[in-house]
């Protein structure tokens, strides 16, 4: 008679299957790097489904205000279609940029009404005008940072565990290969049959860095990245800002009324 050879198939969710019996076998220290490692892992996640979110919708509605400002021929209407748009951060500066604006109006009104009640030789309106753009530009300023500290809010998380997450799995599995080592040291046996499962096991804890940090990395040079783009948008919007309100400072249409 042939022989005919046996084949034995490996079940698909083989793999994984020993994977969860060599974490539910693992030590009581790989249990706890590993929890610690998922806790980063969830919480990396979040912050990036959350922030890149944030990101599309704020490049969404920078190209929108960013027409409108082009497109219209008074600051109210930018300011109008401005109220709407939350997650951009040119609407939050030119928000800003404009409340300042209204309330360097407030002064001048105030400084033309005690000029007219008592004439003096002294020039105001130059004064004002010059303190209207230093006021104007410092709030801009102050605006942009804000926003940026906003947009960066949670990444140094992402920074932190893309850091510290291989060192914590690393640790899991240091330990584990010396419990493993212990455990033959007692049994007095050192076959490879003995050492493979105790080191597999603890190298779960690495793997497990690895995945909880890889993707942490990868979105935090990704949102640097975007950050740095609208960074520089802001710095242009601002620029041109305090030009069109320097060439058009002496229209009507220009200084917002209450």
């Amino acid at each position: 008679m042939i022989g005919i050879p046996l084949i034995i198939e490996t079940p698909v969710g083989a793999f994984g299957n020993e994977i969860v019996q060599m974490i539910f076998h693992a030590g009581p220290v790989v249990k706890l790097v590993l929890v610690i490692l998922l806790g980063f892992s969830i919480a990396s996640w979040s912050i990036i489904f959350v922030k890149y979110r944030l990101f599309r919708l704020a490049n969404k509605e920078t190209e929108t205000i960013m027409e409108v400002f082009w497109e219209s021929k008074g600051l109210k209407k930018v300011h109008a279609a401005s109220r709407d748009l939350a997650f951009s951060p040119i609407a939050r500066l030119f928000r800003a940029g404009y409340s300042e604006l209204a309330r360097m109006q407030q002064i001048q009104t105030s400084l033309n009404a005690e000029a007219g009640s008592n004439p003096s030789g002294t020039d105001k309106s130059s004064l004002s005008q010059k303190n209207l753009m230093d006021h104007l530009e410092r709030s801009l300023r102050r605006a942009e940072i804000d926003q940026v500290n906003r947009m960066e809010r949670a990444l140094g998380f992402l920074a932190t565990t893309g850091n510290t997450a291989p060192f914590i799995g690393l640790f899991g599995t240091v330990w584990g290969i010396m419990d493993s080592f212990r455990g033959i040291g007692l049994k007095g046996a050192a076959n490879l049959a003995v050492v493979a499962p105790g080191i597999s096991e603890a190298l779960i804890a690495t793997a497990t860095g690895l995945a909880a940090a890889i993707p942490a990395v990868v979105a935090f040079n990704h949102f640097t990245q975007k950050i740095s783009a609208l960074r520089a948008e802001m710095d242009i919007f601002k620029a041109d800002f305090l030009s069109m309100i320097q060439r058009q400072l002496f229209k009507e249409d220009i200084l917002p009324k209450k």
